[in-house]
């Protein structure tokens, strides 16, 4: 712990990615619900920016990394007067490292060695304490916790318009569970988390079979994700909306709060419905769930990890360095319907 009294003023730098901000945003919430006093500054991306920008209470400074050199050079100039007791370094990268330095404060706090990624370490001047197997989430609050605030019920509160939830709310038919599905996950360099359209087809089709429900397909305008969208449609029986690349950040949010269950890898949407409260089923096979699992439905979570390990790594997960990826394009093909069937069967039984 730094100080044990509230600081004037803190600079929290976490660009992205969607679900890591919303890990941060608990951070926030919880130095608000704290610190009412304290003046509160957010440097996020721009894409971020759309979905937790209009929250009160907090300055969001905009960082389209797209921009490059630029950007640095208009955030320069942003906070050229500026000076906070404290910097919040919640992302370990880089890009981000030399935007610590652009940000005045005697009280830089980064990752401890170990998770202080590309050097984080040299830009920094203190460090949350080392713990292994920590949940993303929980490494994030430990920011909180040096500066001296103390635990809080975890909170996101993300602001929706009525029009917003208007949207949501049409696809609700009276007593029809709602559900949707978001089969893709970002689409980076050997990044296998996508099931296939045929699993995600079958398993629609339990949930509108055994539980008469709506499903919902989501997703960003990428062609991979379009051509998820038309796929899992032409598979399913019926009961199916293809929203894949028509939604808004904000309009998805209010989707996800107005659905029963959300299905999906580990993604963005898992973390987003966490944040208004709907249970999720995640589908883990090239990730460790217990680090990035959706983190209030970890019971919900189809956890095939383990055995990915060992098949294409050769280890067992005590062995590997945490958080370490898997990554071979067979891997999500270890998880078998049968269990997210029977985890669709779990959460939809417990919500009726």
């Amino acid at each position: 712990m730094l100080k044990h009294t509230p600081p004037e003023s803190i600079c929290v730098i976490r660009l992205s990615a969607i679900g890591d901000t919303c890990h941060a945003l608990a951070v926030v919430r919880s130095i608000q619900d704290s610190w009412p006093e304290t003046r509160l500054t957010w440097i996020i991306g721009k894409t971020e920016a759309a979905l937790l920008g209009d929250i009160p209470g907090i300055e969001f400074i905009i960082f389209d990394k797209s921009r490059g050199q630029q950007a640095r050079r208009e955030l320069r100039r942003k906070l050229a007067d500026r000076r906070f007791d404290a910097a919040l370094c919640m992302h370990a990268s880089m890009r981000v490292n030399l935007i610590n330095l652009i940000v005045r404060s005697p009280v830089r706090i980064g990752y401890d060695f170990a998770r202080a990624r590309d050097f984080q370490w040299l830009f920094t001047n203190h460090r949350i304490p080392a713990t292994r197997g920590q949940h993303v989430l929980d490494a994030m609050m430990e920011f909180a916790r040096t500066i001296g605030v103390p635990p809080q019920k975890l909170r996101w509160d993300i602001p929706l318009t009525e029009s917003q939830r208007d949207f949501a709310e049409g696809f609700r038919v009276a007593g029809k569970p709602l559900v949707v599905i978001s089969p893709c996950s970002s689409q980076r360099f050997r990044n296998f988390r996508n099931w296939s359209a045929e699993n995600y087809a079958a398993a629609a089709n339990h949930a509108v079979r055994k539980y008469d429900c709506q499903v919902l397909l989501t997703g960003g305008n990428s062609a991979t994700e379009r051509e998820y969208g038309r796929a899992i449609s032409k598979m399913c029986e019926r009961g199916v909306h293809d929203l894949v690349g028509q939604t808004s950040l904000k309009q998805l949010l209010a989707l996800l709060a107005e659905s029963d269950l959300v299905l999906c890898p580990d993604s963005g949407p898992a973390h987003m419905a966490t944040a208004v409260g709907t249970p999720v089923v995640g589908l883990y096979a090239t990730s460790n769930p217990e680090r990035t699992g959706p983190y209030l439905s970890r019971e919900l979570t189809v956890n095939v990890y383990p055995e990915a390990c060992r098949q294409f790594l050769g280890k067992e997960v005590a062995e590997l360095r945490w958080g370490q990826r898997v990554r071979d394009p067979g891997a999500m093909g270890l998880i078998r319907l049968a269990q997210v069937t029977s985890m669709i069967d779990r959460a939809l039984a417990r919500s009726e």
